[in-house]
């Protein structure tokens, strides 16, 4: 685990589910910042997980600049310089390069972990082996891009998918066809191919990864990096960051990024682990039905490391219903 590091990313603003995560007084909480049902915030449950394959000292985060009264509070344990923030949001793509450049700053050999900060998951310790194999595949091939694939359970158009083509013969498989929320007929016609859903956590080299984006916006990766080395130099107060920022267009690192490379790519499926992407209220409710969790959500209490709990807005807005 020497030069393997966890990125966690933890500055979108989560507006597909502003009808769950806005307060009564009318303030949106960011969903990563609230907890499915009381107890650890969504984000806490992240760098939780990221623990299964990096030591805490290379455990990073992106947070948005905005966020700030979020996400001091429950970030104070990671050392300072592996909280990176970004000045505001323009999609996954430049949320994922900015802090990879700055890892590959730090550690030109790192392999990095990716985890989102908006999953629920049943079988932490599941996932955690699949974590693992994650990481110990793109130790073994640098040069490759992992994506890990969750068996679909419906057809969900607001999802990725993943077509494998053939197996490598130790559990990683190359990608046929990578898609980003395709239509629903399409997506039936995926799955029917044997298609997964993307996760969105995924592994490789730093390296490799910048490639990627440097591939398709190798303008963007050559002043990110330039801005990257000159905050390293400085110590800078992100003025640099934000002027690029308001200048770049949103890209989002699946649809711009992943789509088209999948010779680039490869796929490691994970065993049913009762993972759930939290991205829509839909979403968040199916999850709370397969927990069970409705019925005394509106009497559960927040805890220390999360500002709402989205099992008791849920129930408060079923009982508006």
């Amino acid at each position: 685990m020497n030069n393997t590091w966890a990125l966690v990313l933890a500055a979108g603003e989560g507006s597909r589910l502003r009808s769950l995560t806005t307060t009564h007084s009318g303030v949106a909480v960011p969903k990563q910042f609230c907890s499915l049902r009381g107890g650890p915030s969504l984000l806490q449950e992240a760098l939780r997980r990221a623990e299964a394959v990096a030591v805490r000292q290379r455990i990073c985060t992106i947070v948005a600049a905005d966020h700030r009264g979020w996400w001091e509070r429950p970030l104070w344990s990671l050392p300072s310089q592996n909280v990176i923030v970004q000045p505001e949001n323009r999609g996954t793509a430049p949320g994922l390069l900015f802090p990879l450049l700055h890892i590959a700053a730090r550690d030109p050999h790192a392999n990095v972990v990716v985890l989102p900060s908006d999953h629920y998951v049943h079988d932490e310790a599941a996932l955690a082996r699949s974590l693992r194999r994650l990481r110990a595949h793109s130790e073994q091939e640098p040069g490759r891009i992992f994506l890990l694939g969750i068996g679909p359970d419906e057809v969900d158009p607001e999802l990725g998918y993943i077509v494998p083509a053939h197996g490598d013969g130790r559990g990683a498989f190359a990608v046929a066809q990578f898609a980003e929320k395709p239509s629903a007929t399409l997506a039936r016609a995926l799955i029917e191919r044997g298609a997964m859903w993307n996760a969105f956590i995924l592994a490789g080299s730093a390296a490799t990864l910048i490639a990627a984006f440097e591939r398709r916006y190798p303008e963007i990766v050559m002043e990110m990096r330039g801005v990257v080395q000159h905050e390293r130099r400085t110590s800078c107060d992100g003025v640099a960051a934000a002027d690029l920022y308001a200048r770049l267009p949103e890209l989002d690192f699946s649809r711009h990024v992943l789509e088209g490379s999948e010779a680039l790519l490869r796929v490691v499926p994970a065993p049913a682990c009762g993972w759930s992407d939290l991205g829509t209220p839909k979403r968040v409710g199916e999850a709370l039905r397969r927990l069970g969790a409705d019925q005394d959500a509106s009497g559960a209490s927040l805890a220390s490391t999360a500002y709402l709990n989205l099992a008791a807005q849920h129930a408060r807005l079923q009982l508006a219903v």
